[in-house]
């Protein structure tokens, strides 16, 4: 593994992490989009996560252009969030984010989003809406992040963020064991110690495509999903909510039948699975389709 670091004496604000692996076809597009932020005071730090096509080069070559940009080389394939926190590790700034190489930053994001956390000092992170894009770039639309206070219900920060270092240090990063959800696990865990704000303005692009990790790892990342919103449930949680909560994270299995979600969320509150009888037949019926179709 190696670093190249930037020969500045003023350490950046903000520092962007970008992990890679063979992801050359949006690669440039990606990093112009930070290089070309409104906010400058920013350092790039591109994870190569052991990638085998033209990605180094793309990377190298934006290293070669602008100072801001720190290339992180990793000998071995980690996965996303191992790689994420090989970056984190390095960097420098007060402020953290981290982005895809597939997708855009707007090129207002960083200064809405540092402006919004300098305006809010009691907020450790800040969170905005993004546009879906398709292959092409086009838009497919807006997504609205919700409160935290829904975070269990379902992932709604969403794609585009900005949290203080404390965030990361104080949350030890980013759980290797859960590649696919580790962006979720992060913010279940830092709404339990950290104040967060919701910025309803469109700042970001997000790539949907075949090739996506939420495309490939669709029925895993369902599991992974279950198994760290049920470990976040406060004890306090109220037995409509809790059976609420794990009744929905069942019905969004295509592939499995959760009877074992189904049943605590009965004991948590008959009534309320006794009523969703209708919806569970058909949620049910759709996994059996799908097995049967293989």
């Amino acid at each position: 593994m190696g670093t190249e670091t930037l020969d500045s004496t003023a350490p950046p604000r903000v520092s962007m992490v970008m992990p890679v692996h063979n992801g050359a076809r949006w690669l440039a597009e990606a990093i112009e989009s930070v290089l070309a932020q409104d906010f400058a005071d920013f350092e790039l730090i591109l994870v190569d996560d052991a990638s085998r096509d033209a990605s180094p080069a793309i990377m190298a070559d934006a290293a070669a252009r602008d100072t801001r940009v720190r290339l992180l080389r990793l000998d071995a394939n980690v996965g996303l969030p191992a790689a994420l926190n090989h970056g984190f590790a390095v960097a420098c700034g007060e402020l953290h984010s981290w982005t895809s190489d597939d997708n855009l930053l707007r090129p207002q994001m960083l200064d809405r989003l540092v402006a919004t956390l300098d305006a809010k000092p009691d907020a450790d992170i800040v969170h905005a809406d993004f546009m879906l894009i398709d292959d092409a770039g086009g838009e497919l639309g807006r997504s609205r992040v919700g409160p935290v206070d829904r975070l269990l219900y379902g992932n709604n920060v969403g794609a585009c963020f900005l949290y203080r270092a404390r965030v990361t240090e104080a949350l030890g990063g980013y759980d290797t064991a859960l590649f696919g959800v580790e962006d979720y696990d992060f913010w279940l865990r830092a709404a339990q110690r950290f104040a967060f704000v919701a910025l309803h303005e469109d700042l970001y692009l997000y790539r949907k495509h075949d090739g996506s990790l939420t495309s490939q790892r669709a029925e895993r990342i369902q599991a992974l999903t279950a198994e760290i919103v049920e470990r976040a449930l406060p004890e306090t949680l109220p037995a409509h909510s809790r059976s609420e909560i794990l009744l929905g994270l069942a019905l969004r299995s295509r592939r499995r039948w959760r009877l074992d979600l189904v049943g605590r969320a009965f004991r948590a509150d008959p009534a309320h699975v006794l009523a969703k009888a209708p919806a569970i037949l058909r949620w049910s019926l759709v996994v059996a389709r799908n097995r049967i179709a293989g």
